[in-house]
């Protein structure tokens, strides 16, 4: 299966005279977020112009500024309140920028063109009506039903619905399926739906079913999802409102702002000219952007738009380099200092700082990019890829003149450290990344630009917003019904009936959670794929003795990797698109380069020495278990791409033993450590006596024809 090239701008992906003068990146940088929104959704939204575009600026501006204001002067009704107004804002402008994707009448052939050409139709306008009605009914100050109008009065009804009240819960729930489908297709409103008729129907199951209940009517249902603290308004779409909205409105000013392509020619020039500069720049390129955009599939097209042509002429396949991009683009939803959404979601299951889930995600975030680079250096050798001269200006001289770039993100973290919430944090970040933005002429944050920041970063969070609140229907059914205690029953049950003993029982739960999650990911966003996780399979861990925060980054680690598994891996498709590479192997390629990223929470999960890749358990632990997963990450490396690094290429009893020393280090326990380390000395002797066998040194195989030291103009 073969993915047509996305076409790049004409000078995008130079990184050399033509995009660089003595100051740093030029004006004539073409942006390629337009390229990179192909890829934030599985569904593509509209490009609004005219007076519609206007009045939807207005609307991602005004609620832009309602959330900047909420992290300073709360609402006085209380954060439920703030949630109905915040929805009632990105509801309706979620059916204006997203089209229906149904013909109707005369529509087909607007329907038939790209998305983004159509306009919102009377039907869209008609919904968008209907969210922003349904939205605020129940902080109307107007006497409605027997109950009466206001806001304290709706609260009032919790259990107790009006006829007036289900409608209206009715009608939002059907208003948040359908804008999920429109964002991110039929699979999640299948799930949510699937949910509601287990909630209303489960009662009608043999009561000797595991996962049978009571039973719940419509209203009850409706209730939990429009009335109550674990529905619509629940934890997911708090986190979409505090803090991913502000985040998304950073990551907008910081990339308006030159950051974004600072971060890619600073990573050229890090590396200038050797056999395995291009492949260090696209992930240290994916690493960087990671504060630019929350998006895996987004970042792998921004980094590849600049890199692929460098990569290109190094001689990498167009597979291989985008199973590279595609790794080094997810590896940034992974990353510090601004992960996942989900990571968000986390804090506020937990309990905890944000600070504290940064510190969570560092050593695994170590680990992966450890895993990627080695595969780089690894592929340079035994591809016997060709140095290319990056011809960029100094990294120092970059740095003197842009690298005031960083300080926002050092503020992030420092704000954290002292104890602010990371809500104010990210605001005076943007806010410092804003003024920053004058010391460069091109990309003054202008008034203009500001708004452009504002109403982009909104825009940005809306299929989120909508995931996150439809994630109620989950959540509430889940709550009300038992489900999640049932279903992790059920998955211990599987691993008992294997196995009685209780480290195998964890081991064979960890691996089916792993699997379950996996499959969950394929078909749902990455937020919704962590909730519905969390709900149904982290009991499961939790009652295993594991952890809170080990099983809440269990799930996280797997909801994230739906980015690059097969059959669906969006960053995969994104980087095949940009490569032209063939889809199906560059999947497989992006799971070789990501092969840490599975592994690693399984280890923090199975044994209490794996919490010290959490940093958690003291310096010592942590130090053993990094320095001890490193090693197994270097040797599964090995394993995959067949080379040794600094002795030489590793035959197939090698991989195997490689493997399986790899698999074996990362239990972390000293038997299957003593026993990975003894398989890991007979693979280097093996590696030895087939380099003497063969009479070489190691070295790298010739180099491929052409001139191995082309500059990229």
């Amino acid at each position: 299966m073969d993915v047509a090239p996305v076409p790049l701008p004409p000078d995008e992906g130079t990184i050399g005279d033509p995009a660089w003068t003595d100051d740093g990146p030029v004006a004539a940088h073409h942006d390629t977020r337009e390229l990179a929104a192909r890829f934030e959704d599985e569904k593509p939204g509209r490009v609004l112009s005219g007076p519609v575009g206007l009045l939807f600026t207005g609307v991602t501006v005004t609620i832009a500024l309602l959330a900047l204001w909420q992290v300073f002067f709360p609402l006085p009704q209380g954060s439920k309140y703030y949630l109905i107004i915040f929805l009632a804002g990105v509801l309706p402008a979620v059916f204006v920028a997203y089209p229906s994707g149904v013909r109707l009448g005369r529509r087909a052939a607007d329907d038939a063109a790209p998305a983004q050409r159509s306009g919102p139709t009377p039907l869209d306008w008609a919904l968008a009506l209907a969210a922003l009605v349904s939205c605020l009914y129940p902080v109307l100050p107007v006497t409605i039903g027997a109950g009466g109008g206001g806001y304290d009065a709706f609260l009032d009804r919790q259990g107790l619905l009006d006829p007036l009240d289900v409608a209206m819960g009715s009608v939002l729930l059907l208003l948040l399926v359908e804008a999920c489908r429109r964002t991110t297709g039929w699979i999640l409103p299948a799930v949510c739906l699937l949910f509601l008729g287990y909630g209303y129907y489960g009662g009608l199951l043999p009561q000797s079913w595991p996962v049978a209940h009571a039973g719940l009517d419509f209203d009850q249902l409706v209730d939990a999802f429009y009335n109550s603290d674990s529905g619509f308004y629940g934890t997911p779409l708090d986190v979409a409102a505090s803090y991913i909205v502000l985040f998304t409105i950073y990551g907008a000013v910081l990339d308006l702002s030159g950051a974004g392509r600072f971060f890619v020619e600073l990573s050229a020039a890090a590396f200038r000219r050797s056999r395995t500069a291009p492949g260090r720049t696209a992930v240290a390129s994916g690493f960087l952007l990671g504060t630019v955009s929350g998006s895996g599939a987004a970042t792998t097209v921004s980094i590849g738009a600049v890199t692929w042509p460098i990569l290109r002429r190094a001689g990498y396949p167009p597979e291989r380099a985008g199973g590279m991009l595609a790794a080094a683009g997810v590896g940034a939803i992974l990353s510090p200092p601004t992960l996942g959404a989900a990571a968000f979601i986390i804090a506020e299951y937990l309990g905890v700082s944000y600070l504290q889930v940064l510190g969570w995600a560092t050593v695994p975030t170590i680990l992966y990019y450890l895993g990627i680079l080695l595969s780089v250096e690894i592929d340079a050798r035994r591809s016997g890829v060709r140095p290319v001269v990056i011809a960029t200006g100094s990294a120092w001289r970059l740095l003197a003149r842009f690298g005031y770039h960083f300080l926002s993100l050092i503020v992030i973290i420092v704000v954290l450290a002292t104890g602010a919430s990371a809500v104010r944090a990210v605001v005076i970040a943007t806010a410092l990344a804003a003024a920053l933005s004058f010391l460069d002429r091109r990309h003054r944050l202008t008034p203009a630009r500001l708004v452009e920041a504002l109403g982009g970063g909104v825009r940005g969070v809306l299929a989120v917003s909508a995931v996150c609140a439809a994630a109620g229907i989950i959540t509430a059914t889940t709550t009300k019904t038992g489900l999640g205690p049932q279903a992790a029953a059920l998955l211990v049950s599987g691993a008992q009936a294997v196995s009685s003993e209780p480290a195998v029982v964890l081991v064979l739960t960890a691996l089916l959670a792993a699997v379950a999650l996996t499959l969950l990911g394929l078909a749902v966003p990455v937020t919704a794929s962590f909730v519905i996780g969390w709900v149904i399979i982290g009991p499961a861990l939790l009652n295993l003795g594991v952890t809170a925060p080990a099983a809440a980054m269990f799930v996280f680690y797997f909801a994230v990797l739906s980015e690059v598994s097969p059959p669906t891996a969006l960053a995969a498709v994104a980087a095949a698109a940009v490569t032209g590479g063939r889809l199906v192997p560059t999947m497989w390629q992006t799971l070789r380069y990501a092969l840490p990223a599975y592994l690693i929470p399984i280890a923090f999960v199975i044994t209490p020495t794996g919490l010290g890749l959490l940093g958690i358990g003291g310096p010592e632990r942590i130090v053993v278990a990094g320095v001890v997963s490193a090693v197994g990450v270097t040797l599964l490396a090995v394993a995959a791409g067949g080379w040794l690094p600094g002795v030489g290429p590793a035959g197939v009893p090698e991989r195997i033993l490689g493997a399986l020393a790899g698999l074996a280090l990362l239990w972390l326990e000293p038997v299957p450590v003593t026993v990975g380390s003894l398989l890991a000395a007979v693979l280097v002797v093996g590696v030895l006596v087939r380099r003497r066998a063969a009479g070489g040194s190691g070295a790298s195989p010739a180099v491929p024809s052409g001139n191995p030291g082309e500059e990229v103009q």
